[in-house]
């Protein structure tokens, strides 16, 4: 029992004084810091201000030099005799050189051949069956994909262009996926 009584007299006994003190102290403390460092930091209104005039007197700088470039004289490489002239007098030298040269004919324009423009036109007119048998021109050129001599030497493996298609094995630019020649679930066309 006697340490029950020593417990309740502990937990209801006053906290010192020396422990208040030591608690406030700790707060104003922390309060100098506080204004110390916040202190001298800008304010808002007058920093943002300087700030804006700094950008703007920068920007005026930049925007005079570039003025003064375009419209003096000045050495670029004074070793290869290289100069700046004004931006107007370079565009009147552009012009006279310009107005000096004569004009050039230009080249014949390549037409496509008579030939594949009229296959071209009759190729979405004609049945599947008649275009195999117009563009059957024989068998490709067998190519080796391997050794020495092959188109793919010292190629990767994807540089390699596949053999060409024969033809009558692909559908037409209009051709539906049910169309496909070699379709096995290709139900056969009905003629209206």
């Amino acid at each position: 029992m006697a340490d029950t009584e020593q417990i309740r007299q502990q937990v209801q006994s006053p906290a010192p004084f020396s422990t208040w003190l030591g608690v406030v102290l700790l707060m104003v403390l922390f309060g100098a810091l506080a204004v110390a460092i916040i202190g001298p930091a800008p304010r808002g209104d007058t920093y943002e201000q300087q700030r804006a005039q700094n950008r703007e007197k920068k920007l005026k700088d930049l925007r005079d030099e570039d003025a003064k470039a375009l419209t003096a004289y000045a050495w670029i490489d004074k070793n290869k005799g290289s100069v700046r002239i004004p931006i107007e007098r370079a565009m009147q030298v552009t012009v006279a050189e310009l107005a000096n040269k004569k004009p050039t004919t230009a080249g014949p324009i390549a037409t496509p051949a008579p030939e594949a423009s009229a296959a071209a036109s009759a190729a979405p007119a004609a049945s599947p069956a008649q275009s195999a048998s117009s563009h059957a021109t024989g068998t490709p050129k067998p190519t080796s994909v391997a050794g020495p001599g092959s188109e793919a030497h010292g190629q990767p493996a994807a540089a390699v262009n596949p053999p060409p298609v024969q033809p009558g094995t692909q559908p037409g630019a209009n051709a539906s996926p049910g169309a496909s020649p070699k379709s096995p679930t290709a139900a056969p066309a009905v003629s209206p």
